[in-house]
C-alpha cells in the first residue's frame, strides 16, 4: 500500500507515483524468482484531485504494465483524506526460497549497492548538498526506482533464502538472519559509489545511509557454496552483477558488520514535519 503523505516525495510526478506503487509488488516478488502475471489497483482519490492527475496515474499504471510484464485486471475506486494506492500482485512458481533457508557457511548476496536512493532523500526533502551525476543518478533511484527483476529470476533458483530490501538492508538482513535462526557477518560494505563523499558534505552518517536508509528495492539473499559458482556462471551469462558481502554463521539471529553489532532498525516513512 502506498499512501502519499507518507510514501510520495515533493518531486514526484504522477505517473511516477502509481509505477512507485507497482514497483514495490515487483520487487517482492523478484526476490523469489517470481514474474508477476496480474495486478489489481485500488485507489483511494481525495475531492481536491484533478482529472490530470488521475489521468497521469492512470499512465503511470499502463506504463508499469508494459515495463514489467504484468496485466492490470481490476481494483476499486473511493474516495480518501489522501491518495492511497494498494496494489495486489499474483505470479506462479514451482519452488521458490523462503526467508527461514539461510545455514552456516552460506555466502550472503546482494543485487546491487546501498546509500544512494537515502541520498536522494535527503536531497529531495531537506536540500542536503549534491552535484553532478551523483545528484542526478541519486534522485532518479527516489523517483524512478529500479527493481532487480532479471536478478531474481535468474538466480533465485540457487538462494537459500532471499527478501527485497525496501525496508532497508539493516533490517533485511536481520529478518533473514532472525527467520533462519543463524548469524549473518557483513565482511564488505556496500556503499554505493559517492556516498561517503556526499554523507561527510552533509554531516550525515554514511553507515545510516547505507543500512538504515531503506527504500531500495535490491535483493538480499543467501546462498549455499555448493551453488556459488553455477550462480555466478548464470549472472555473468545473464549480464548481471552478483555482490558477495558477507556470511552466515551459527548463532541466535544477529547481524554483525565485521566484529560489531549491527543496530536492527529499517526505514521509517517519512518525516514531513
Amino acid at each position: 500500500m502506498l499512501v502519499a503523505s507518507t510514501d510520495v516525495p515533493h518531486g514526484m510526478a504522477p505517473w511516477q507515483v502509481a509505477r512507485k506503487s507497482v514497483v514495490s509488488c515487483v520487487s517482492d516478488l523478484a526476490a523469489k524468482g517470481v514474474q508477476p502475471h496480474a495486478a489489481m489497483i485500488s485507489l483511494g482519490l481525495p475531492k481536491n484531485c484533478t482529472r490530470p492527475y488521475v489521468e497521469g496515474l492512470a499512465n503511470g499504471f499502463a506504463g508499469a504494465s508494459k515495463e514489467f510484464g504484468v496485466r492490470m485486471v481490476g481494483g476499486d475506486t473511493n474516495e480518501a483524506s489522501g491518495l492511497v494506492i494498494d496494489c495486489s500482485m499474483i505470479g506462479f512458481a514451482s519452488k521458490m526460497p523462503t526467508r527461514t533457508g539461510a545455514k552456516p557457511g552460506d555466502v550472503v548476496v546482494i543485487s546491487g549497492t546501498f546509500g544512494l536512493t537515502p541520498a536522494g532523500l535527503e536531497i529531495l526533502m531537506r536540500d542536503a548538498k549534491g552535484a553532478g551525476a551523483f545528484r542526478k543518478y541519486a534522485v532518479e533511484s527516489v523517483l524512478e526506482p529500479k527493481p532487480r527483476q532479471r536478478f531474481g529470476i535468474a538466480l533465485a533458483k540457487f538462494f537459500s533464502s532471499s527478501i527485497d530490501s525496501s525496508d532497508g538492508l539493516a533490517i533485511s538482513l536481520y529478518e533473514l538472519a532472525g527467520q533462519s535462526g543463524v548469524n549473518i557477518v557483513i565482511d564488505t560494505v556496500p556503499a554505493a559509489e559517492g556516498v561517503e563523499k556526499f554523507a561527510q558534505e552533509n554531516g550525515l552518517d554514511a553507515h545510516e545511509l547505507v543500512f538504515h536508509g531503506g527504500e531500495e528495492y535490491e535483493i538480499v539473499a543467501t546462498i549455499p557454496k555448493s551453488r556459488l559458482n553455477r550462480a555466478i556462471s548464470a549472472a555473468k551469462k545473464s549480464g548481471i552483477a552478483l555482490h558477495i558481502i558477507g556470511r552466515v554463521q551459527r548463532g541466535p539471529g544477529d547481524v554483525f558488520v565485521g566484529k560489531k553489532l549491527l543496530e536492527n532498525k529499517g526505514y521509517v516513512h517519512f518525516d514531513m514535519r
